[in-house]
């Protein structure tokens, strides 16, 4: 039986500080004509959640028409400042070994479960050469849902389908920063491992309920029995 890893990407894997927040106000202002004046809570969301809000704030109506306009300019944005998300952002210490060390396993598959939109997330992981670690194909990304715990499920499900096996609570962990990383993992089926490497604490963190926290990804042999021990307990 294989484990499925399904990483988070920002303050888990990456780090952009800033960017993200500037490629935003840019796109806000090219989709809709005003400036931006306020925009909605990033913190373990989704893209689709963010823009929605955002618009709403602005007292804009996120029309379907809307929304895929803005999801399109967001990810040309973003692929056009790859090369500042590679010179002002950082790989989080300990990320690129931890990913090293479990892909040589042939008892994991690796991909990712992320807020981000499935082009801003490649765009992400290639900028620091992380893209080559995970199956894409199998992860769920921001636009996939408003909410974050219908991702875990469709996640499972399309490894499932790629991979022949069926991924449950037992056989899923869900890596990442935030207490919505850990209801997401909890409420979509899949078992938290979680690293206060983000803006939440380890206390913040085990009073959300993951199963196991570890303060960052940098003892690569922690990491590896992190994953591999919360799914057989």
């Amino acid at each position: 039986m294989r484990t499925l890893v399904l990483w988070d990407i920002d303050h888990t894997l990456i780090s952009i500080g800033s960017l993200s927040g500037e490629i935003y106000a840019e796109v806000f202002h090219h989709v809709t004509g005003r400036p931006l004046e306020k925009l909605a809570d990033m913190t373990g969301r989704t893209d689709r959640a963010i823009t929605a809000e955002t618009l709403r704030l602005h007292g804009i109506d996120p029309t379907d028409q809307l929304t895929r306009a803005f999801a399109e300019s967001l990810a040309s944005a973003f692929a056009a400042r790859q090369d500042d998300i590679r010179t002002r952002g950082r790989e989080l210490p300990g990320a690129r070994a931890a990913l090293e060390t479990l892909g040589r396993r042939a008892d994991v598959i690796q991909s990712v479960l992320t807020g981000n939109m499935r082009p801003i997330a490649a765009c992400k992981l290639a900028a620091f050469g992380l893209d080559g670690f995970v199956d894409m194909e199998v992860g769920a990304y921001g636009l996939d849902d408003t909410e974050r715990p219908p991702l875990v499920k469709l996640a499972r499900a399309r490894a499932g389908q790629q991979y022949g096996q069926t991924f449950d609570s037992s056989t899923t962990v869900l890596v990442g920063d935030t207490p919505n990383d850990v209801s997401a993992g909890h409420q979509g089926g899949a078992r938290v491992v979680a690293v206060a490497s983000g803006a939440s604490t380890a206390t913040h963190l085990r009073a959300a309920g993951a199963e196991l926290v570890l303060d960052s990804l940098t003892d690569t042999g922690a990491v590896v029995r992190a994953v591999l021990d919360v799914t057989r307990s």
